[in-house]
C-alpha cells in the first residue's frame, strides 16, 4: 500500500511549443497534467510511496497516460478503466507580459461519469471515502484512521465543468 494515495481527474494537455500562440502554432506538445497526479508525480519524485487513483478510457490514450505516470514512479494499480475519453486542457503559456490562457474540453471524460462502484474502496478507503450525492457522482471525503496520517482535500469539483 502506498504512504500517499491520490484521487482525481488526470488530463491530456496540449500546447503550443515556444510560447507560441494558439493561432501561430502548426502542432501542439502532449503532457498529462492534474492537480492530484501532480502531487503523486511530486511525493514520487521525492521518494514518496504514492498512487493515483482515477478512470481512464480502455484506449492508447489511456494507455499512455498510465505509461507516464509510472515513468515516474507512481503506483497505478487502482486505476480503472471505463469510458470513451480522458478530459483535455489547452494551454497557451503566457509569455513576458501576456498571460496564459487555458480552455477546458472536459465534458463526459471518463472520470466524470464514474459512480462509487467502479472502484474497488477495500483497497484506498483508509484515505479516501466515497460519498454519493444525489446523481450517483463520487465526492471524495478524505478520512485519516490514526493520529499521524495527514489529509489534505482539493475541493475543486471536476463534475461541475
Amino acid at each position: 500500500m502506498a504512504s500517499v494515495v491520490t484521487f482525481g481527474e488526470i488530463m491530456l494537455r496540449l500546447s503550443p511549443p515556444s510560447n507560441l500562440r494558439f493561432v501561430q502554432a502548426n502542432s501542439l506538445d502532449v503532457r498529462f497534467g492534474g492537480g492530484e497526479a501532480n502531487v503523486a508525480f511530486a511525493l514520487s519524485n521525492f521518494g514518496v510511496d504514492a498512487s493515483f487513483v482515477t478512470k481512464l478510457p480502455n484506449n492508447d490514450i489511456g494507455q499512455a497516460c498510465i505509461n507516464e505516470l509510472r515513468r515516474y514512479g507512481v503506483d497505478v494499480s487502482n486505476i480503472v478503466f471505463g469510458g470513451d475519453r480522458i478530459g483535455i486542457y489547452f494551454l497557451e503559456k503566457g509569455a513576458s507580459q501576456r498571460g496564459s490562457k487555458v480552455i477546458y474540453d472536459r465534458a463526459n471524460s471518463s472520470i466524470s461519469k464514474c459512480t462509487k462502484d467502479d472502484f474497488d474502496w477495500d483497497k484506498t478507503s483508509h484515505i479516501i471515502m466515497p460519498l454519493i450525492d444525489s446523481s450517483e457522482t463520487i465526492k471524495t471525503h478524505i478520512n485519516p484512521k490514526s493520529p499521524g496520517e495527514y489529509a489534505s482535500e482539493n475541493s475543486e469539483y471536476m463534475w461541475n465543468y
